[in-house]
């Protein structure tokens, strides 16, 4: 048994839905989360400077002596995943192969679409990760950009979400998906809404709930997991405002949000 933290980290908030959902499924492991605000989106940004701000975070979690490492950040996951096992002495888990993984599953060879950021899309990651598994499988790939912000704003059924999400479902509606990849954290808190869009027939998968499963397994296997009667301490820990991070997570995760540090890097 080990009582040492999960470390957790995202290029910002989105990552708390990632967070949440391992709080739920392993209710005695203690965390230690990292969102770079300071240098969020990642989106837009380079796989090689992706890779590096990735890197340096890595360092930074092994120093606080953390068992296994969460990327709760899908451009991270496509980008950095493969770069980070390489030189991690602790398992690193993402979060695209355990959304591929249930997206294969639930949409039972329909068609499966992936919306996440522009980075993300562009990588190509989710398409590549359903194929290894399907070979066959039919992907529809969107970016949704302006999705991010709305959900920073709070703005879950604001009827400019509405309309933009009308606008971004269009194409994956008129493509009959089965299943559709929430391929960025912060999209879940839209799960209603994007329900609604593409009618009660399509299979929403949640990538943070899919890797929360994973987790639960590597800890298992690696025997890491922490006693059952442990009492878990959960830490956050931002490169830059505070303040921000505090008002806008505990949209994310509630009561468990009363304070973070900041560590700037880079």
């Amino acid at each position: 048994m080990n009582r040492s933290p999960i470390g957790i980290f995202d290029s910002g908030i989105g990552g708390l839905t990632v967070a949440r959902a391992i709080y739920d499924r392993l209710p005695h492991e203690s965390t230690v989360y990292f969102g770079d605000t300071a240098r969020v989106p990642y989106g837009p940004k380079s796989p090689e400077t992706v890779r590096r701000y990735s890197r340096e975070i890595l360092d930074w979690l092994l120093a606080e002596r953390v068992k296994a490492v969460v990327i709760a950040c899908n451009t991270s996951t496509a980008h950095a995943l493969e770069a980070l096992r390489e030189v991690s002495p602790v398992p690193v888990i993402g979060v695209i192969e355990p959304g591929a993984r249930a997206a294969v599953a639930a949409a039972a060879g329909g068609t499966i679409g992936v919306i996440g950021t522009a980075g993300t899309i562009a990588s190509n990651a989710y398409a590549r990760a359903i194929r290894n598994r399907a070979p066959d499988a039919r992907v529809e790939q969107q970016a949704c950009p302006l999705f991010v912000p709305l959900v920073e704003e709070g703005w879950f059924e604001h009827p400019a979400a509405r309309l933009i999400a009308a606008e971004y479902m269009a194409p994956l509606r008129d493509a009959g998906i089965s299943a559709l990849v929430l391929g960025c954290t912060h999209y879940p808190l839209l799960r209603p809404l994007l329900q609604e869009e593409l009618g009660p027939g399509v299979m929403l998968i949640d990538s943070g709930a899919e890797t929360a499963h994973v987790v639960e397994e590597v800890l298992r296997r690696e025997g890491l997991a922490a006693e059952a009667d442990a009492t878990p301490e959960h830490r956050f820990v931002v490169s830059d405002d505070a303040a921000r991070f505090r008002a806008v997570g505990s949209r994310f995760i509630g009561e468990r949000l009363t304070e973070a540090e900041i560590v700037p890097l880079g």
